[in-house]
């Protein structure tokens, strides 16, 4: 049976595969898309998620969520996704968002849920802990939470702390603190899945489907990484949805993690304790690797199914 999802995004070029790839694997039923803003403001987030989700041809609601974390503000990321988050690549515009707060209609999938349901967070976790902390007895309804966020290395946004992570550490906290299953995806995991001018071309090679070609678009709008020796760009948010739906790409380890929420550099930081030094209780699931060209197939063909 597809395993029931909620989306909550912050599109974003990476998001934009990311909910390709979920609207077009039969293994997953998207039940909605949330939205908070974050890689850039709510209301490009927002126009972008309904207008790739218009493009797929796909009923799914979208709404609308945060357009701020729990403390401060959000920080947007144009240097990486360009001013409108899509690499200043135009899609037709989508409809309106379906009504209701993504925060009160989480919580409303959840109650009325005949199973428990999945949450997938590849932005800022602001709409999932919203949800969960104003009715925390929600909790026992959530399969697992998988995440792309953190890191247990260097950063990508400060030299302690991963963009989503550092977005909403307080939210990432609340997260953790819920008693479920929570599942990262990191910095060090997603730096092995790297988009390149050979793996876009491939993927060119697969068909002529808007949506398909739309992707190689604005993945070619994506600037190589500094950080990464300008191999490519890494492909962050997809990595959460494959590994939902294609485990053995991946491995993994349990870890205790904790969040650095101190006002100094450190904070927004996830403390991985991949090694057990801190005796903490295990709380998480780390992915540790991924075969990249299995990654890459796999949403190469499933890109291609779409219109």
């Amino acid at each position: 049976m597809p395993i029931p999802i909620i989306v909550d995004c912050d599109p974003g070029t990476d998001d934009a595969v990311a909910l390709m790839l979920a609207l077009a694997s039969p293994e997953l039923s998207v039940l909605a898309i949330t939205v908070a803003g974050g890689n850039v403001g709510l209301d490009l987030t927002l126009s972008n998620a309904l207008a790739l989700v218009a493009l797929a041809e796909s009923q799914v609601p979208v709404h609308a969520g945060a357009d701020r974390p729990l403390l401060g503000r959000f920080v947007s990321e144009p240097r990486v996704h360009g001013a409108d988050g899509l690499g200043g690549i135009i899609l037709p515009a989508g409809g309106p968002p379906t009504p209701g707060l993504a925060a009160d209609v989480i919580r409303r999938i959840l109650r009325d849920a005949a199973e428990s349901v999945t949450l997938v967070g590849i932005g800022p976790a602001t709409n999932l802990a919203l949800a969960l902390t104003t009715e925390p007895a929600l909790a026992p309804k959530v399969e697992r939470i998988v995440l792309m966020s953190g890191a247990w290395a260097e950063g990508n946004v400060t030299p302690a702390a991963e963009f989503n992570a550092w977005s909403d550490p307080e939210a990432l906290e609340i997260l953790l603190d819920t008693g479920r299953p929570v599942v990262f995806a990191t910095l060090e995991l997603t730096a092995q899945a790297i988009v390149t001018p050979a793996r876009i071309a491939a993927w060119r090679g697969l068909g002529n489907g808007r949506c398909l070609q739309v992707i190689c678009d604005i993945q070619a709008t994506v600037p190589p990484s500094r950080r990464l020796g300008g191999a490519g760009a890494p492909l962050h948010d997809p990595c959460a949805i494959a590994w939902l739906i294609r485990p053995d790409l991946f491995t993994t380890r349990a870890c205790s993690v904790r969040m650095d929420l101190g006002p100094g550099p450190g904070r927004g930081r996830t403390l991985i304790d991949r090694w057990g030094r801190t005796g903490d209780p295990v709380n998480a699931m780390v992915l540790e690797t991924v075969d990249a060209d299995g990654f890459f197939n796999l949403l190469g063909q499933r890109l291609a199914l779409l219109p």
